[in-house]
């Protein structure tokens, strides 16, 4: 069994302070923690090796043991006894020297929560019966991206997604944006040591529509009307989201003429009632089969 350099699997040296110790711990216990690292056998050992240390350095006597013997702590317990034999405590003095030099690293051998050396030095116990409690770990976030169409994100709606193996069912709130991010709290990887779960973060993607343009709360539109309809005016019918429309055509409307329907874009995110506006541009289409008497008729009118 190899000594093992507690204060190098810390990061610290060996004038480290107890907050000092708590700090690097939590740091490392984080980073390496079994539930954030799933199936990782190397971060299941470093977590192993990190818990170790702690118990060791953050324990007033035990600290004070492994400062004392160091590498030649397969000397102690002989050495204290000799110590008691003759009335002088465990205290009395390190006939081998201060073992705070030639560490040579890591052996894990026992298979256990803790490794022989520190079963050796320390007790089968572990240590685990000073009371301390383990710091309590908050579960890995997840993820997700979800695709939607533009009339879906027009309503409010229940959708079910698969996350990690699980069906989760939720409410899609109308008026949700493109690349907007739900929290759905708790969805996440469960916690370590009794801490909460993580959450699950959604990234809505909301797909082109060939019809809409979307800017914020407000929808876009180009509607195609005739050369007879912009001339002498008339009616058209559009498309909304929400139903059909009727609209008039003033007589002389210009190509590219924008009309502005209020109340009748897209619904405002968490607003009930509120809505964006349509803007709808005349696109005028110019006839290209014409009949010899419309040809007759459009000459007329060029020379007059």
């Amino acid at each position: 069994m190899a000594f093992i350099d507690y204060y190098k699997v810390l990061g610290l040296d060996k004038t480290a302070s107890q907050d000092e110790i708590k700090k690097a711990y939590r740091k490392f216990a984080r980073k390496y923690h079994p539930d954030l690292n799933p199936n990782d056998k190397e971060a299941n050992r470093q977590f192993q090796e990190i818990n170790e240390a702690h118990e060791a350095l953050s324990d007033p006597e035990k600290r004070k043991k492994y400062d004392e013997y160091g590498e030649n702590w397969k000397q102690a317990d002989q050495f204290e006894a000799a110590n008691k034999a003759q009335g002088r405590g465990s205290s009395a003095g390190n006939p081998f020297g201060n073992g705070g030099g030639g560490f040579s690293g890591a052996d894990f051998g026992g298979g256990g929560d803790f490794s022989d050396f520190f079963e050796s030095m320390f007790g089968g116990a572990g240590g685990r019966s000073s009371g301390r409690r383990s710091p309590k770990y908050k579960g890995q976030d997840f993820q997700a991206e979800l695709q939607i169409s533009l009339q879906e994100a027009y309503t409010t709606h229940k959708r079910t997604i698969t996350v990690n193996g699980k069906n989760l069912r939720i409410t899609i709130p109308a008026g949700i944006a493109n690349g907007q991010v739900i929290k759905l709290k708790g969805q996440g990887s469960p916690g370590a040591n009794g801490g909460p779960n993580g959450d699950l973060f959604i990234t809505f993607n909301i797909a082109e529509d060939p019809v809409y343009k979307r800017l914020n709360d407000d929808l876009y539109l180009t509607k195609d009307i005739d050369l007879y309809a912009a001339v002498l005016g008339g009616e058209t019918t559009i498309d909304t989201l929400s139903g059909k429309v009727k609209l008039k055509v003033a007589p002389g409307t210009q190509n590219g003429t924008k009309i502005r329907l209020k109340g009748k874009g897209f619904p405002v995110y968490k607003k009930e009632g509120e809505f964006g506006n349509l803007f709808v541009t005349y696109n005028i289409k110019i006839p290209t089969d014409l009949t010899a008497k419309q040809r007759e008729l459009f000459e007329e009118l060029a020379k007059s």
